[in-house]
């Protein structure tokens, strides 16, 4: 007797970022399933899925990020529920789709007795049930290193590079620091523009403060385009900005996957001289951070064509054309 095995997918989202799943779902053809999650009095977080999800190829999408009065660590511990949910639901096979992936930032000891936090977290995802990891622009490819089994990084760069293709002028891309250099230089070959680096150093007795030391490369009279994988609390971004204006930019624009935007960072760029400020939606973007500066562009078919491509066994660097996309 042949068994025939019937593939199923599944999307279930949590409550993090419900608006960019449901256009995961959408552009797959899929309904979400519904999770069922609820808070108790004191806290603690409880799912329980609407329907059986035993033998499927589950795929979880949570961004992980503050929202309404939830804070970010609400977000990864609802995520881990969910993952450890499925799996016990014996669920074929479990990814974690983190569109922002959380303590990304600490992916290193820059200093003594301090954790590896983006390790805990690949840690804690692996033991709650994950098999699989899928992520858009972490803050370092390294941290691919710290799951132990798949991760499939993607890059928002497809969805920016398009946008910025409409953009007058000569363009320059500019990164605000080194370590986005390597970066910066894919863009640049994508759009045809010339590069530029903005040298920078912290200081090192205030967080988040910066001091732009200098600008390399020819920046006066062109358009400005500022690559980075986030902008938090806009500190990075604006410093770079000014120090562009100064030696003569025309028109300086921001293009960035994450719009953290903590604190401070819209008031910042409001008062900025950057001009457009443009993000994706693996973040959600609440109503008073709307601006008209900041222009949202959606990742859900890049996600989504990710998905399909594990849910068919097909490499998901096959399906970017062969591209490095970390």
């Amino acid at each position: 007797m042949e068994l025939v095995t019937k593939k199923k997918l599944a999307i279930i989202s949590g409550r993090a970022n419900h608006d960019l799943a449901a256009e995961i779902a959408d552009a797959l053809g899929e309904e979400l399933v519904e999770p069922n999650i609820a808070d108790f009095a004191n806290g603690e977080i409880h799912c329980r899925f609407e329907e059986s999800v035993r033998g499927t190829d589950v795929f979880i999408v949570q961004s992980h990020t503050a929202h309404d009065d939830a804070s970010i660590n609400d977000a990864v511990m609802e995520h881990l529920i969910m993952v450890d949910a499925a799996r016990r639901a014996s669920a074929k096979r479990i990814t974690a789709v983190c569109p922002f992936y959380g303590y990304g930032r600490q992916d290193r000891k820059a200093a003594g007795r301090e954790p590896i936090t983006a390790k805990l977290m690949a840690n804690t995802f692996r033991t709650a049930g994950a098999n699989r990891m899928l992520s858009v622009d972490l803050h370092s490819g390294q941290i691919q290193g710290f799951f132990d089994g798949p991760w499939d990084h993607l890059t928002a760069m497809p969805v920016l590079v398009d946008y910025l293709r409409d953009f007058n002028g000569e363009l320059v891309i500019v990164s605000p620091d080194a370590g986005r250099v390597k970066v910066a230089e894919r863009y640049t070959n994508e759009l045809d523009a010339d590069l530029a680096i903005v040298h920078k150093r912290r200081a090192m007795d205030v967080k988040h403060a910066v001091e732009v030391i200098e600008v390399v490369g020819d920046v006066e009279g062109r358009t400005c385009v500022l690559i980075d994988d986030m902008i938090d609390t806009g500190g990075t971004i604006v410093a770079a900005a000014d120090a562009l204006a100064a030696r003569g930019a025309a028109t300086i624009v921001a293009a960035t996957t994450h719009g953290v935007f903590s604190g401070p960072a819209i008031d910042r760029l409001k008062n900025s001289v950057i001009s457009k400020v443009v993000v994706t939606n693996t973040l959600p973007l609440s109503p008073d951070k709307q601006i008209d500066k900041i222009e949202v562009l959606s990742v859900a078919r890049i996600i989504a064509d990710a998905i399909d491509a594990v849910f068919e066994d097909t490499s998901v660097s096959e399906i970017f054309g062969g591209k490095n996309l970390s």
